[in-house]
């Protein structure tokens, strides 16, 4: 999608998470002079399968695998110190260099090891379904005005006072909910003390370089972690990630004014998945979910936990375009189809007997609502080697030429399989 009229392109997930943005990124990143990581935090998980095997990237941009491509954690993302250097210790092990090409902005907020003690008493006492990494935690004390910034490490008298301050206020809460569990602050500060070192080389002012590409002519994509439907704001809420994970999200995250945005495209499998709890109207019986599932390795990549699996719903997609503005989609895990008879796709909800024209803004009725289905005759041939649309089975291209109807935006690439070269681009 990068061109003379697309410099700054905003990739985002369209549905609930899991969508396969990691595979799209790291194709896109070739033709990308730079590629920022906008929000959310080691709670997510981008898969590639590159040349040299599979990744598993959580903090670090999907486009760190093109040796041409520099990465930024952007100033929108919890980063967690202790497991970035997990992974770029891992990733230097298998022979791919950071040096000069992995910046993270200074304004990042710092998840430290009291938010991951209180973040794991809220997954036992309110059953939302969150990773327990300490995300939540850490986005409410940078909006409590109380957080550590990457930046802080400069001044470690600074950040003394900050982590002393936030690890009393953590074992205070620790000690009303019941917990026995506690952090001491020095032992925190001495963990800060001892990565600043290590960090600090990484660190830059990422909006001024995100500006600077584009000044420049540069190409600038921005990688979305999680989905639209786990917004903060616009997902099912309370069952939510903590950052805005919509392509409104992506300037703030990145540093950036929206005018800079030239286009977003939102990935959405050719099914639907959810992990953890909230409403998925969609979910299919436990036989055909666990037929997805298997198919689709539905796993997820960070926690290894199962996927809930279901039909294509055009009405979350369809309220995915509203939200984010997309300007096209790729749908990615065509081939997980191949072997099905029939596919139903939800093409509107009914509740109380009336149409639905849009989501309900509220989980319990979207808990209620009945989808309604087209089913559409299933193709039951390999679609892995294809490498144009016209290669598709007839009924492929009709499944995939109804959901772009139904979504009301335009389908740019089509994902076959895990490799990159199983990436169709609709031209």
């Amino acid at each position: 999608m990068f061109g003379p009229e697309v410099r700054c392109l905003v990739v985002v997930g369209a549905q609930w998470g899991d969508e396969g943005k990691g595979k799209v990124v790291d194709a896109l990143a070739e033709h990308a002079e730079l590629v920022v990581r906008y929000q959310g935090g080691a709670n997510a998980g981008h898969t590639v399968d590159a040349p040299d095997g599979e990744f598993v990237l959580h903090q670090i941009p999907a486009g760190i695998l093109h040796a041409s491509t520099r990465c930024v954690i952007g100033n929108g993302v919890v980063l967690d110190p202790e497991t970035l250097f997990h992974e770029i210790d891992a990733l230097r092990e298998r022979g791919v260099m950071m040096t000069g090409r992995l910046l993270v902005s200074d304004r990042a907020h710092l998840v430290l090891p009291y938010h991951k003690l209180l973040d794991a008493e809220s997954a036992r006492s309110k059953k939302i379904g969150t990773t327990a990494r300490g995300i939540g935690p850490a986005y409410e004390d940078k909006y409590g005005r109380r957080g550590v910034r990457v930046g802080d490490l400069r001044h470690p008298e600074i950040v003394a006072k900050l982590v002393a301050a936030g690890a009393e206020r953590a074992n205070a809460m620790l000690a009303l909910a019941g917990s026995a569990k506690r952090c001491g602050a020095p032992e925190i500060v001495a963990m800060l003390e001892e990565l600043a070192p290590r960090l600090l080389p990484f660190v830059a002012d990422a909006g001024r370089l995100v500006a600077d590409t584009l000044q420049g002519g540069g190409h600038v994509l921005l990688e979305g972690a999680q989905g639209a439907l786990l917004d903060v704001d616009h997902g099912t809420y309370p069952f939510v990630t903590s950052s805005s994970t919509t392509a409104g999200g992506a300037a703030v995250g990145a540093g950036i004014g929206p005018t800079a945005i030239d286009a977003v495209l939102g990935i959405v499998k050719a099914y639907t998945t959810r992990v953890g709890n909230g409403p998925l109207p969609t979910e299919a019986a436990e036989r055909e979910a666990e037929g997805l599932r298997t198919l689709g390795g539905e796993y997820g990549a960070t926690t290894g936990r199962p996927r809930r699996c279901g039909w294509f719903d055009a009405m979350v997609v369809r309220y995915a375009v509203r939200v984010n503005g997309l300007t096209g989609l790729a749908v990615t895990k065509l081939d997980v189809l191949d072997t099905f008879d029939e596919l139903p796709v939800c093409t509107r909800y009914r509740l109380g007997g009336e149409d639905l024209v849009d989501l309900p803004d509220n989980v319990a009725a979207l808990e209620e609502v009945e989808p309604v289905y087209e089913r559409l005759p299933g193709w039951r041939q390999p679609t892995g080697a294809a490498r144009t649309l016209a290669d598709l089975p007839r009924a492929a291209r009709v499944y995939l030429e109804g959901i772009e109807a139904l979504a009301g935006a335009p389908i740019r690439y089509v994902g076959v399989g895990t490799k990159r070269e199983q990436l169709i681009e609709v031209t």
